[in-house]
């Protein structure tokens, strides 16, 4: 055995060389394997000196152990959070879609640890252009699953540190109808599609609210219409649920004007029983589907000169509606049933947009009268 500043080099009688040497620890540490040569030997001893040297030291056997582990890929983890998360039916499948052909293509076998930034970025970049609200997505889960990692003390950090790419822009601006608009739609609508019109407009609901409104949420007594529930249409059927968010469930007064049409369409239900639909499918029990709604809207809209608008967009007016009277955003965040006021902002936004269109008409009346 030859003597060294560092480490021991013992020749066996096998002719193969053992190293070992006194670490941080005061223990004596041998390589995982003896050497072919003296000089393979010198070669394992220098670099353990120097991981002492730059204070990233671990024991040899540790580092074997540590190896052993399992490492904990993206997929993995990203399957134990999407099981362990409390979400809507809709909400889980489109995180499940958004997992299968977005994100585990690319991340799925990749440790965790081993996500950079210039992988994410490399990543998003891939996905283009053309969909900005897909990508957007995308991101924005992401960026959630890897914060959580963070969390779970599974990572250090988060990679995902692109600015914006969990924003999206609208990629048209939503053209409000106008009262002429609205009572031409509901004109050209079968009768019992009317009052579902006038809701969605003025009230400001979502199909899946209207859709399991049942008798005794409609409150014409004090003019008030109780939204307690939703219906969304998932994979394996439609599910009745809470709204979309908490603030979702909420009292939302009827214009006075509505009042008597209501009146009219609960008198002529079929059933009288609280829990009778208010807008059944045709069969008068089951929920309606968009697609039955959507034949006869079609047509609808088209007869009032906006074969552009949305049946979505019907809210969207009636929260422009709501806001051109001087709802603050509480009043707003409150009616359409918003727990964060970026989407009720839009609205007076909008609102203010159509007062300057008010305004410029205003001053055109006033230039025709001094020609």
């Amino acid at each position: 055995m030859a003597k060294r500043s560092f480490g021991q080099i013992t020749k066996l009688p096998s002719k193969r060389f053992r190293a070992r040497y006194t670490g941080p620890d005061t223990r004596l540490h041998n390589a995982p394997h003896t050497f072919d040569t003296r000089e393979d030997a010198e070669a394992w001893l220098a670099d353990e000196r120097r991981l002492i040297s730059a204070g990233g030291w671990v024991a040899p056997e540790d580092r074997k152990a540590e190896a052993k582990r399992v490492v904990l890929t993206f997929g993995e983890y990203a399957e134990r959070w999407l099981a362990g998360r409390d979400l809507k039916p809709r909400t889980r499948e489109h995180y499940r879609k958004l997992l299968d052909h977005e994100l585990l293509p690319t991340f799925e076998n990749m440790p965790l640890r081993a996500i950079s930034s210039e992988a994410v970025k490399d990543w998003h970049a891939g996905m283009g252009r053309a969909r900005p609200t897909l990508r957007s997505h995308c991101y924005g889960l992401l960026r959630t699953i890897l914060g959580c990692a963070v969390d779970d003390e599974k990572i250090p950090m988060n990679p995902c540190h692109i600015r914006g790419a969990g924003n999206v822009k609208r990629a048209k601006k939503v053209e409000p109808a106008t009262l002429a608009q609205l009572e031409a739609i509901a004109a050209a609508m079968p009768e019992r599609y009317r009052p579902m019109v006038m809701l969605a407009s003025w009230c400001a609901l979502r199909f899946g609210e209207l859709a399991e409104l049942r008798r005794k949420d409609l409150d014409l007594s004090n003019g008030v219409i109780h939204v307690r529930r939703g219906v969304v249409r998932a994979e394996h059927g439609t599910v009745v649920g809470t709204p979309k968010s908490e603030a979702g469930i909420r009292d939302v007064a009827i214009p006075p004007h509505l009042l008597p049409m209501l009146k009219e369409h609960r008198a002529s239900m079929a059933s009288s029983s609280p829990n009778a639909l208010l807008f059944p499918a045709a069969d008068g029990v089951s929920h309606m589907a968009p697609s039955s709604l959507y034949r006869v809207f079609y047509p609808a809209r088209a007869a009032a000169g906006r074969p552009d608008l949305r049946w979505h967009d019907l809210r969207h007016t009636g929260a422009v509606l709501a806001a051109q009277t001087g709802a603050t955003l509480a009043d707003l965040m409150n009616r359409l049933g918003h727990s964060t006021p970026g989407a009720a902002l839009r609205y007076q936004h909008a609102a203010q947009d159509r007062d300057a269109e008010i305004a410029r008409k205003l001053s055109q009346m006033m230039t025709g009268l001094t020609a």
